[in-house]
């Protein structure tokens, strides 16, 4: 890592994704997306224009630095950077991104990018996708690309975006594309990204990329639901199952050895984890992570059968969110705690345990990647008030704060999102922007009362520890 990041000013910033807010899904070369296939041909509301940052990126930049943010974390598009199977690369799509990175630092804006951000070339998925090892290879094909392009200018790179949420979304539970539910598919995938994880970190090293270079990782803190054995083990099983396996192998480089006994005895083929692959992932860990915190889950053991429910449709959904794992744990609501329309519980201290809890497992620098509050927006004479937002942050920033005074070396928050975006099967009735999007006219930007909000508190450094 170079050490020149050690003396960083702290990063306050927001965050976006490729397919969620470019839009122009064909323009200047793009080709299809595993997302635009499988949202096109079911009839699901999609990206195609999304926020319209393509074209407005600008507008959105300005917003930024004039909302006193100095980082702007954002993805890029696989598929608008390389076409086929054979690595051609799509100069116009290199060039947005160029222009998109220049204007950040004209801007005073630290670009945070992110590699891969879910929206994997349909060629790629056509061939099996994360099932497939050709995918890893042309992942690395993928970085060399940019970093090649623009290694000069971007000081902070992560690999991939949630490993978790796309793999066990499209493998597991069945909620994103390809929709299977297999868990020998599922493993087989987490292995392949962690591996194209530590292939790319390993090339980042060789070529002698300035900056620093790691990976986004969703983290749920896992709480037992009650004070008994049971529960705790609960916990472990859980934590194991949607964080660890991630975690552990890209800043520690293994996986956690009572994760792959229980895989074994319950006669998953591990054989994909080979031993060359496996030294691989050892010798080549990440600098630092990027922790996504939106709300805990509290557990129970389960010996029910599996079952999960996904609430994508907010208010209007007649069940509530479950998680229910056969043997491993399962997820329980707690009284005390509000939840927003999409069952998000808000519990602000679990942001603070996250942060104390990785860096005390990896001693690496962290980053809180995305926070953010998902909510029914509604603008009434030009103005949103959106005092629920502006809570949510506001707590879970305090939280960060105490965590850094407390030892953790936390170096930035990203409130998810900048400007409102297209939620994924969500649509784009759930907003999260520090902005407002008027997606029925034009995409036009209203600044919210969060925006003007987390302006103010950026530049009166929200307490005496947050300055720098």
């Amino acid at each position: 890592m170079n050490q020149t990041m050690q003396s960083q000013p702290f990063l306050w910033g927001s965050a976006t994704a490729s397919y969620q807010c470019e839009g122009a899904w064909q323009e200047d070369g793009k080709v299809e997306s595993m997302w635009d296939r499988y949202l096109h041909e079911n009839g699901y509301e999609n990206g195609d224009v999304a926020s319209d940052h393509y074209h407005r990126f600008r507008e959105d930049l300005q917003l930024m630095h004039d909302g006193n943010q100095n980082a702007y974390r954002f993805s890029l598009s696989w598929p608008r950077i390389i076409t086929d199977l054979d690595g051609t690369v799509n100069e116009k799509g290199l060039a947005f991104y160029g222009a998109l990175i220049d204007e950040c630092l004209a801007q005073g804006i630290e670009p945070f990018v992110t590699i891969y951000h879910w929206d994997l070339p349909q060629y790629l998925q056509e061939i099996g996708g994360w099932l497939n090892r050709k995918t890893c290879d042309a992942f690395v094909t993928l970085c060399r690309v940019v970093w090649k392009a623009f290694g000069g200018k971007v000081k902070h790179w992560t690999t991939f975006n949630e490993p978790k949420w796309f793999t066990f979304s499209g493998y597991f539970n069945g909620n994103y594309p390809p929709e299977h539910r297999d868990a020998q598919e599922l493993i087989t995938c987490c292995f392949n990204v962690m591996l194209a994880n530590a292939m790319a970190v390993r090339e980042f090293r060789a070529e002698k990329i300035p900056g620093e270079v790691g990976l986004v990782a969703s983290y749920e803190t896992f709480y037992p639901a009650e004070d008994n054995a049971a529960c705790a083990a609960a916990a472990h099983n859980a934590d194991n199952f949607a964080n660890l396996w991630c975690t552990s192998s890209c800043a520690k480089g293994v996986f956690p050895a009572d994760l792959v006994q229980r895989l074994k005895e319950e006669g998953l083929d591990l054989s994909f984890a080979d031993e060359q692959a496996l030294q691989i992932i050892h010798d080549n860990t990440v600098d630092f992570l990027g922790l996504n915190y939106y709300s805990p889950e509290f557990v129970t053991p389960c010996e029910e059968e599996t079952e999960i429910v996904i609430n994508n449709a907010g208010k209007n959904f007649k069940r509530k969110s479950l998680y229910k794992v056969k043997g491993w744990f399962a997820t329980v609501r707690n009284p005390n705690l509000k939840y927003n329309a999409w069952d998000m519980g808000i519990y602000p201290q679990g942001l603070y345990d996250t942060l104390k809890t990785n860096y005390d497992l990896y001693h690496i620098p962290v980053y809180i990647t995305e926070n953010g509050y998902g909510n029914y927006d509604q603008m009434e004479n030009g103005v949103i008030n959106d005092d629920e937002r502006i809570e949510y942050i506001d707590g879970h920033v305090k939280a960060l704060l105490r965590a850094k005074a407390d030892g953790v070396d936390v170096r930035g928050y990203f409130v998810w999102s900048a400007m409102d975006l297209y939620s994924w099967k969500n649509g784009c009735e759930k907003r999260y922007g520090l902005i407002y999007v008027d997606f029925e006219h034009d995409c036009r930007r209203i600044p919210k009362k969060s925006y003007y909000w987390y302006r103010d508190a950026i530049a009166a450094g929200f307490s005496k520890e947050g300055r720098n």
